[in-house]
């Protein structure tokens, strides 16, 4: 009789290699694409109806618009892969569009038709951590691999609930993801109470990260569809873009932007209204 130290050294030298086929099939599941992009669009409350369509519209428009679909194609795969979620306050997140590999023209209008499907509902508070740290979930067992992961994030307003946005921001960068942004300053110089009038300082100091990242400011809804157009394409580029070229915003200050600065006009605010 085996004695069980050596019955178990048998039967691992069995399982071994029946398992190593599960392993190497599961791993080639995953498709290889050249971007996984996660789009997170802002519905807040500051943002209203008619905002919310354009948002949805211009992104449509710019998914199926050549320049940007050229750019898809140019990689090495000549595939990406592209999910759309929506956010407003910590906890409120929700995926309107799931992940969708996008390998043709007709693909890329699939997906449009989709984004156009159904209506959006704004929610309360602003937490860009939030929608950071739920867009770096999605990138897990989604069924692609991709040579870049890029998390865009759009807003109208500085982080105000969650944790702080630096903290979201550098485990996403940590785990190898590249967070683009668009700044939303579309108010017209009207701020009101959480909105900050240096939201672009805001985006590059506090939100982008990783290789090559960039912030593209929109100061006008007029803007916004030709800002998504040029985003897009620099994201899914299949050829690295050099930074000088990207538009990224730094404006000269003595001081970095204050990163917590939403968290505090929510505090003042809400002190004042007791």
């Amino acid at each position: 009789m085996f004695p069980f130290t050596q019955l178990r050294t048998v039967l691992l030298a069995f399982a071994i290699p029946a398992f190593l086929p599960a392993v190497a099939l599961a791993q080639s599941a995953e498709r290889e694409v050249d971007v996984e992009l996660v789009l997170a669009v802002d519905v807040s409350r500051s943002m209203g109806a008619e905002e919310m369509d354009i948002q949805r519209r211009g992104y449509a428009a710019a998914l199926t618009d050549p320049q940007v679909l050229d750019a898809m194609f140019s990689g090495l795969t000549g595939r990406v892969a592209i999910t759309f979620m929506e956010w407003a306050g910590d906890g409120n997140q929700h995926v309107v569009v799931p992940w969708r590999e996008i390998a043709s023209p007709e693909d890329a209008q699939a997906f449009a038709d989709l984004l156009l499907a159904g209506p959006s509902y704004n929610m309360r508070y602003t937490s860009i951590s939030g929608a950071i740290l739920t867009a770096t979930r999605l990138f897990d067992d989604n069924g692609f691999a991709g040579l870049k992961r890029v998390i865009d994030v759009s807003g109208d307003g500085p982080n105000n609930q969650g944790v702080p946005v630096e903290e979201a921001r550098d485990l996403a960068v940590g785990n190898g993801i590249i967070i683009n942004g668009l700044p939303l300053m579309t108010t017209g110089g009207f701020y009101g109470r959480y909105s900050i009038p240096y939201l672009d300082r805001y985006y590059v100091d506090c939100v982008i990260g990783g290789p090559a990242s960039f912030s593209l400011p929109v100061k006008s809804w007029e803007e916004f569809p030709e800002a998504v157009r040029r985003k897009l394409v620099l994201e899914l580029a299949g050829h690295a873009m050099p930074e000088s070229e990207l538009p990224v915003v730094r404006v000269a200050q003595e001081e970095k932007t204050d990163c917590l600065i939403g968290e505090r006009l929510l505090l003042q605010w809400d002190f004042n209204d007791r």
